[in-house]
C-alpha cells in the first residue's frame, strides 16, 4: 500500500486572497456619439505622444452625453482605442440603456470612487465669497478658480501611476524610473524626477512641471512632448521648470 501525504491533491490555503484597492486610471470624456470625429481627435493626441497611452487601462466616461444618446457603437469604441494601443476596462457617468450596452463589450460599469487612489492626500477647493476674495492683500498669488491639488508625500516607485485629476500635483520625493505623473495643472517635484512627467493633460497651456533635479525620461506640457535623449546635458540633475513658450517646450534652470 503507497501512503500519500495529506497535503497532495489539496488547494494550499494560502493560494488566493482577495483584498479591496483602488487604482488612478486615466479617464477619456466623450461629448459625442460620432466615433469618426472621436478617431480624428485621438489620432491628433496619439501623434503628440505615442508612447503616453501604450498597454494603458483608461475609463470611458459618459456623463457629459445628452441623456437619451443611446447610439453609442461600444464595438467601433473599443476597436478604437485598442487599436490605438490602451486597454479600455470600464465605463461610468452613462444612464442604464448604456451601461447595458457595456456591459455587452464585458466594460466594467465603474464609480468615482472605483478608480480613486487612496493614500493620495487631495484638497477639494471651497469656494469663496467675491466680498472675502476682495480683502486678499495686494500682491497676493490667488490660486486658479475650481482647481484642485494632490499631495504625494512617499516615493513614486517604477511603475506606478499618480494622476492629479483637474489640478495640480505636488511630489514630495524622488520619482523612480518607470514612474508616471500626470496633472491637468502644474507638477512640483521636490527631489529626482527620473519618471514621465506630462503636465496640462486637459489642454492646460499654462500648465509646467518644477523639479529639483531633472533626469527624466519625458517632459510634457499640454501635449507637448521632450524624451530624455533630446535634452541638453546641462539642464540634467539640476533644478528646472518646463512650460511652453508660443507652442515650443522650454526648459530652463530655476
Amino acid at each position: 500500500m503507497v501512503v500519500k501525504p495529506e497535503s497532495e491533491g489539496k488547494t494550499p490555503a494560502g493560494a488566493v486572497e482577495l483584498k479591496a484597492a483602488a487604482f488612478t486610471l486615466p479617464v477619456i470624456h466623450l461629448f459625442d456619439t460620432d466615433m469618426d470625429g472621436v478617431a480624428e481627435q485621438l489620432g491628433t493626441k496619439m501623434d503628440q505622444a505615442p508612447e503616453f497611452f501604450r498597454n494603458t487601462p483608461v475609463v470611458v466616461d459618459l456623463s457629459a452625453l445628452p441623456p437619451r444618446a443611446s447610439d453609442i457603437q461600444f464595438p467601433l469604441l473599443v476597436g478604437l482605442l485598442r487599436g490605438y494601443g490602451m486597454i479600455p476596462v470600464g465605463v461610468r457617468g452613462g444612464n442604464a440603456f448604456q451601461n447595458q450596452a457595456a456591459e455587452v463589450m464585458e466594460l466594467a460599469i465603474m464609480g468615482e470612487a472605483t478608480i480613486s487612489n487612496p493614500g493620495q492626500a487631495t484638497a477639494e477647493p471651497v469656494p469663496k465669497p467675491a466680498a472675502q476674495a476682495a480683502e486678499q492683500a495686494p500682491g497676493t498669488i490667488k490660486p486658479s478658480s475650481g482647481r484642485t491639488s494632490k499631495l504625494v508625500t512617499q516615493p513614486v516607485r517604477s511603475g506606478q501611476r499618480v494622476y492629479a485629476m483637474g489640478g495640480d500635483l505636488s511630489v514630495v520625493g524622488p520619482v523612480s524610473s518607470g514612474a508616471e505623473l500626470l496633472a491637468d495643472g502644474n507638477i512640483h517635484v521636490y527631489g529626482p524626477l527620473r519618471g514621465r512627467a506630462m503636465a496640462g493633460m486637459s489642454g492646460d497651456a499654462e500648465a509646467r512641471i518644477f523639479c529639483q533635479a531633472l533626469e527624466a525620461e519625458l517632459v510634457s506640457v499640454a501635449g507637448r512632448y521632450r524624451v530624455s535623449e533630446r535634452i541638453p546635458d546641462v539642464l540634467k540633475g539640476i533644478p528646472v521648470q518646463i512650460f511652453l513658450d508660443q507652442e515650443i517646450l522650454r526648459i530652463e534652470k530655476l
